[in-house]
């Protein structure tokens, strides 16, 4: 399934149905009197999280969605009939923007929750309505209110515990494919990651998600490579993991050119918990990998990891960092293999 995680669609509401004016007339009955039903109302539009979903794919071959409008009142006092709802399924962890790109009318965050965008006009009174003692025959009734008309952008923010940043071939695909049963495309050129991917990673008897977005450059926040546009799906995460290549002769600038995408990008982004790791220790000697380190160290001004995806060196020591960072309650506890020899 293609990957979305953008989309614009057009949503309308129901009008009400207008009210009816009718008088009874009947055999024998010398006052009959006004009898015309209230009209219908219109159907809403609703926005529904729901699970099962991981990409806006679905709003990309429809874009709009139109409420029925209710139906008018009728004569013997007979109501017009409701006009059917609509519901806009749509993955969790999915904002839902006006027109301006920046409103915010909603954050599905949970499975289950149901936010109203559109609500369905009014049905009109019939004329029984407006009878009283000094008008008791009245030809008035009310037009039905009108449908609300918006324009809406659905944004997906993925949902994941950690997210994974750094450049082009940093090894962050590797890293994933290394540690959850993702299976991200990996290859010796940059860009090699084109929309985000999530895996479930366990360690020390529980499981956290981790999402890996492709690497970003510097400009990104201008538009350059894919630009930043992918960020958004680490904006919910508890924790950042920046994987930075070993074999790079520039480590500290690869360094400071992920942490200026982040303040660029804003969002408080730049002051998640972050933790840093020198990536790809397996093809360096000892004395390369120390000189590695204490140059991406003095770069991020603390101490840094050491691991490899491909030989696994320190990932395990990675993990249970990221792990620290975590809440509890975010935390899922894994299930348990009997008889089965336990491996992180």
């Amino acid at each position: 399934m293609k990957f979305l995680d953008l989309a614009k669609v057009y949503i309308r509401s129901g009008g009400g149905g207008a009210g009816c004016v009718s008088f009874r007339r009947e055999k024998f009955i010398e006052y009959g009197g006004p009898d015309g039903g209230d009209g219908g109302g219109g159907g809403s539009v609703w926005a529904e999280a729901v699970e099962g979903l991981n990409t806006l794919i679905d709003f990309r071959y429809q874009q709009h969605f139109f409420a029925k409008s209710g139906q008018p009142g009728m004569g013997r006092q007979r109501t017009g009939k409701d006009g059917d709802d609509i519901v806009l399924r749509v993955p969790v962890g999915t904002e839902i923007l006006d027109e301006d790109e920046e409103t915010v009318v909603a954050d599905m965050t949970e499975v289950g929750q149901r936010v109203l965008l559109a609500r369905g006009g009014n049905g009109g009174w019939g004329n029984l309505h407006f009878k009283s003692s000094t008008n008791q025959a009245p030809r008035r009734a009310n037009p039905g209110q009108e449908g609300v008309e918006r324009t809406l952008w659905l944004r997906l923010k993925l949902i994941a515990d950690v997210g994974l940043l750094g450049l082009p071939n940093a090894g962050k695909s590797t890293f994933l494919a290394a540690t959850s049963n993702a299976r991200p495309k990996i290859a010796d050129y940059p860009f090699t990651t084109l929309h985000p991917n999530l895996g479930v990673v366990g360690v020390d008897r529980v499981e956290f998600v981790v999402a890996d977005i492709p690497g970003l450059i510097a400009g990104a926040h201008e538009g350059r490579g894919i630009g930043d546009r992918f960020l958004g799906h680490v904006e919910r995460c508890a924790v950042l993991l920046h994987l930075v290549d070993g074999t790079s002769e520039m480590i500290a600038e690869d360094y400071h050119t992920i942490i200026g995408e982040l303040e660029a990008y804003g969002g408080h982004l730049a002051d998640k918990p972050r933790i840093t790791a020198l990536n790809k220790i397996d093809v360096l000697d000892d004395e390369e990998r120390a000189a590695a380190q204490a140059e991406l160290e003095d770069a991020a001004g603390a101490p840094v990891l050491a691991m490899s995806g491909v030989s696994r060196d320190g990932v395990t020591e990675v993990l249970r960092a990221l792990r620290r960072q975590i809440d509890e309650d975010r935390l899922r506890q894994k299930p348990q293999v009997e008889d089965a020899p336990w491996r992180p």
